[in-house]
């Protein structure tokens, strides 16, 4: 069943693979779930059953702009509540960039639940923190306060995800521009309240705190630099560090399919280091 209604939403998702532990992988900035799904089918192939999803307001799943708290709180409740209902009793949580910061978020929210984390690909640093804030709320605000619904609908991300799914477009379009406004400026409040780095978001006390098994993958460009996800493992108590054989690059953004030629050896990793650590 690719649709499932969570907390009032129809999230789209796949599970790949029928028995084993479960995981969670998760894409980067509001990319779908495609964007993670070779790496998914890698790792189930060695005995694991992995969900990807679209998250709410991404890909096919609808997009409600509105709820408590923040918006990536929201999108850890609805992983935890879409796992559970595939019968997952406790998961590994991963992903890349915004995928790796949801991972947390749930271990936040739902620490009982997580039995370890995969973090690729940290975001961190005063690049990242000048770059990601209007890429994820800012435009839209400008182009509601230009253009009112009409105008957020028209732009190129939300004409993407209405094609995937045309039912959000009555609900948007229902929308006060003011409101969605509102909405929108309180989850960006929210996004940029935590500290800039090493995980941005993530106060250094919370990764000091953490008490569940952790592999961190660095990244290499300027987003993800390789100092972040350093700074990040060093700060874990028992943080288990894997380096690709890459360098850091000096542009925006490595788009997450160019790591293709290195998914055999995460899904090894991965494999390897879910093995020791199933039975919590």
């Amino acid at each position: 069943m690719p649709y499932l209604n969570i907390h009032g939403a129809n999230i789209f998702h796949e599970v790949f693979g029928d028995s084993g532990p479960w995981l969670a992988l998760n894409s980067g900035g509001r990319h779908r779930y495609l964007e993670m799904a070779p790496l998914a089918q890698a790792v189930a192939a060695k005995g694991f059953r992995v969900l990807v999803h679209d998250r709410r307001n991404t890909g096919a799943s609808d997009i409600i702009i509105g709820g408590e708290g923040s918006e990536e709180d929201i999108w850890a409740d609805d992983l935890h509540a879409l796992l559970q209902h595939h019968g997952a009793e406790r998961a590994f949580l991963g992903g890349s960039s915004a995928g790796a910061r949801l991972s947390m978020t749930v271990q936040r929210r739902h620490p009982e639940f997580v039995l370890g984390l995969l973090l690729m690909r940290v975001t961190g640093g005063a690049f990242a923190a000048g770059r990601l804030p209007n890429t994820y709320y800012g435009q839209y605000i400008k182009a509601a306060h230009a253009g009112g619904m009409v105008g957020v609908c028209d732009t190129e991300p939300y004409r993407e995800r209405l094609a995937l799914n045309p039912s959000s477009r009555d609900r948007l379009m229902a929308m006060d521009p003011r409101d969605y406004m509102a909405v929108m400026g309180r989850w960006l409040a929210n996004f940029t309240s935590g500290p800039v780095g090493p995980v941005m978001g993530v106060p250094e006390d919370e990764l000091k705190s953490y008490r569940v098994p952790t592999l961190v993958v660095p990244g290499n460009d300027k987003t993800h630099s390789s100092v972040n996800g350093l700074a990040a493992a060093a700060l874990i108590p028992g943080a288990e560090l894997f380096q690709l054989p890459i360098e850091d690059q000096d542009v925006d953004l490595i788009a997450f399919p160019d790591w293709k030629p290195h998914y055999p050896a995460l899904a090894d990793k991965f494999a390897e280091f879910m093995r020791r650590h199933a039975l919590g």
